[in-house]
């Protein structure tokens, strides 16, 4: 997700779907390393529709870039690297 800011700046939300809370915890480690992320991302667990269960969850890894420098492809490389994705809108 990309907003365009008052002064013409890209701001980006990534959104990393992961399989489960350990995966996200891991990537979210992973970034400031990888990407020079200084903020710390924001982890979210989505119940998947309809279920209730623990086990029927996803994990997001929120990550906002107010530069919009990130390159989404790499942070598609990382999810993947732990059975996850990018999300696209």
């Amino acid at each position: 997700m990309i907003d365009e800011g008052p002064t013409g700046a890209r701001h980006a939300r990534h959104i990393l779907v992961l399989p489960d809370r350990d995966a996200a915890e891991e990537v979210a480690e992973a970034l400031p390393e990888r990407f020079g992320i200084t903020q710390e991302p924001q982890l979210v667990r989505e119940a998947l529709a309809g279920e209730d269960d623990a086990e029927d969850a996803q994990w997001l890894v929120v990550i906002e870039d107010p530069a919009g420098g990130l390159d989404p492809t790499a942070l598609d490389a990382l999810a993947d690297e732990y059975d996850g994705w990018l999300e696209t809108e």
